[in-house]
């Protein structure tokens, strides 16, 4: 018997529809990850992006735990020396793109490499309740129901 490899030409990519409302930042995470890599799939292969595409809507009303809200710090280098930044998950949240939390979370439980770069490409995160994906009639998938951890009301 031998072990089954997908091809590139064989996938069959299907779009999910995710509301981040009050659910916890790192299990959706998890779970928005490992559909973008296809691992949820019978037919996953580690070198061929299987993927589904994913829409999150809501991500500005996603949940951080215990503290994380107030004191999770985001750093990033600006190319000069000392120019090292921070800002916190309270001031992303509450500022200007708040889905980039979202985003960074996924990413990071992505591999780093090109097969991951071109995964996330399948990601789309919007902050508010409206997107322009309705054409693609994407299939609801409820996080907040697959586990009571994942859903925090306070």
């Amino acid at each position: 018997m031998t072990t089954f490899s997908q091809k590139p030409a064989e996938v069959v990519k299907k779009w999910v529809l995710i509301d981040a409302e009050d659910v916890v930042l790192g299990r959706l995470a998890a779970i928005v990850a490992n559909r973008l890599r296809g691992k949820h799939k019978p037919s996953f292969t580690p070198h061929v992006d299987d993927g589904d595409n994913v829409v999150i809507i809501n991500a500005g009303k996603v949940k951080l735990t215990g503290n994380k809200y107030a004191n999770k710090k985001y750093y990033w280098h600006t190319g000069y020396p000392g120019g090292i930044k921070e800002r916190t998950a309270r001031a992303i949240l509450e500022g200007r793109f708040p889905e980039r939390v979202v985003q960074k979370a996924i990413q990071r439980m992505m591999p780093e490499g090109p097969l991951a770069r071109r995964q996330l490409k399948n990601l789309r995160v919007y902050s508010g309740a409206e997107h322009p994906h309705e054409a693609q009639q994407p299939e609801v998938l409820d996080v907040a129901t697959m586990n009571p951890k994942n859903k925090r009301s306070a």
